[in-house]
């Protein structure tokens, strides 16, 4: 603590940032790394991995096709509404987004008014579309316990409208093919990003176990972090300066198949990734992201103090990390701390990261045009992001799974690593089935119902003049009936 103080008092005399991380003299790959210049002077570090595959394979399955027809309107006082559309909405997508399966053109996701109330939060439930309609009309209509009467709905009716007047639709109409990712396709590329604080060296485990399978690993340090070059400008750690560099790592290692997987901060640049190129975008998987939120720096921060004083306390924001950040606080902890190079920042990019962290776009909106499929993973003893957030997130997305593991915290890849690794494992190869088309279904009524016609014809051939006579009888009187209906 004492050495720590010292440091920060010679930082604020030298009016210099200690502890700065600059990258090693090379650019040649060694042991797998390799350091991109994103921009002049710009260079990050990237672990990318190409296994050798002895046998290699193609797709053979054709996948399942996921038609994806939503209907977003958001109103003026802050509701958000969205609606499935379309008669080949599949079945196991509706199992995927709300638990149970529910008839199409139903309404998903209903926000109340953000001014009056939080936003419901729970595990997403089915919901018919005459109880989720009840509950906007409610909402419109306010605070009335009862149904208004006969006489008073024309004075109803015009507050009503006002009121309902959409600030904004957005219509999704596209159609995505979701097949099985194996490690013997050349054509998928799997990339892991960090958040604050951390580096690539916190995907290890992650990284040992899928190129070991034969996947292609890309893990990236964010600008600041790792043994990547850390500016001592403020600006090059905003969320759309990181983006930016995250989007030409994509573009430089990306294959025809990329699953994106990433943590905490990390997430919000995996799914700016997915709604800019959503069709080489093939999975995502979100570890503790939380909510769908558009992202704004907290005025009363602690990381709004001068970097002097930051790197004062920066002994008590490790520990509050080691406390926060993992379910146990032991040796094994610690250790995982210093070998895997996390929250090993300089002050100043750690302010500059936090402060930097304005995202507008990134709203419940933003994220519901999503349609890439996604594994949402936390840990039940995570203390920096509740569960109800991410139960959230995956009432919003189209399609997500949404898993909890008991025995982890904020860093569950580093606590559970073989659990994390199942999990992202089996989403890769997840296939969805399917479902066979309703209209065939419709084709075979009628060749039933002639095939009953034929079978009744059979004994009415032994009378055919009777039969003659009463039809020509029925003809006549109809007559009439079918020229006036003309």
């Amino acid at each position: 603590m004492l050495t720590g103080f010292m440091e920060g008092l010679l930082c604020c005399l030298a009016s210099k940032s200690t502890n700065v991380v600059v990258p090693v003299e090379t650019s040649e790959p060694a042991d797998g790394y390799e350091f991109v210049e994103v921009k002049p002077g710009r260079v990050l570090r990237v672990r990318h991995i190409i296994p050798e595959r002895s046998v290699v394979e193609e797709p053979t399955g054709q996948g399942g096709i996921i038609s994806c027809k939503r209907k977003i309107t958001v109103y003026r006082n802050g509701q958000l509404f969205i609606e499935n559309l379309g008669d080949r909405a599949s079945a196991e997508l509706k199992h995927c987004q709300n638990g149970e399966t529910e008839q199409n053109s139903t309404v998903e996701v209903e926000l109340t008014d953000c001014a009056n109330s939080s936003p419901p939060v729970g595990v997403p439930e089915a919901r018919s579309d005459s109880v989720t309609a009840g509950k906007v009309e409610a909402s419109d209509a306010g605070a009335a316990g009862e149904p208004p009467a006969s006489g008073q709905t024309d004075q109803s009716q015009q507050p009503r409208k006002r009121r309902r007047k959409p600030k904004r639709t957005v219509v999704i109409d596209c159609e995505r093919k979701i097949s099985a990712c194996k490690e013997t396709h050349p054509d998928v590329a799997v990339f892991f990003i960090h958040g604050v604080g951390g580096s690539l060296d916190i995907w290890g485990s992650q990284l040992d176990y899928f190129s070991k399978l034969g996947y292609e690993v890309i893990a990236p340090d964010l600008a600041g972090h790792g043994e990547s070059s850390a500016p001592q400008i403020a600006a090059a750690y905003t969320f759309y300066a990181l983006a930016e560099d995250m989007r030409l790592i994509f573009k430089r290692y990306a294959r025809r198949r990329n699953i994106l997987i990433g943590h905490s901060y990390g997430v919000s640049f995996c799914t700016f990734l997915a709604h800019e190129y959503p069709k080489q975008i093939h999975k995502m998987v979100m570890i503790n992201g939380g909510g769908p939120t558009a992202l704004e720096p907290s005025l009363c921060s602690i990381f709004n103090l001068p970097t002097c004083v930051l790197h004062c306390l920066s002994p008590l924001l490790a520990w509050s990390f080691l406390k926060a950040g993992f379910a146990q606080q032991g040796a094994k902890e610690k250790q995982l701390l210093k070998e895997n190079n996390a929250f090993n920042v300089s002050s100043f990019v750690l302010r500059a990261m936090m402060s930097g962290q304005y995202w507008p776009e990134g709203d419940e909106v933003y994220h519901a045009e999503v349609t890439v499929p996604t594994l949402l993973v936390h840990g039940m003893h995570d203390k920096f992001v509740p569960v109800e957030e991410d139960q959230r997130m995956a009432e919003i997305l189209l399609m997500a799974f949404l898993k909890v593991l008991e025995d982890g915290s904020h860093m569950v890849m580093m606590e559970c690593p073989e659990a994390v690794n199942t999990l992202l494992h089996e989403f890769l190869l997840w296939e969805p089935t399917t479902p066979p088309l309703p209209k065939k279904e419709s084709k075979t009524r009628p060749e039933t119902a002639r095939a009953q016609t034929d079978n009744t014809k059979a004994p009415s051939e032994a009378r055919p003049a009777t039969a003659r006579q009463t039809s020509s009888n029925e003809d006549e009187e109809e007559k009439p009936d079918s020229k006036a209906k003309k």
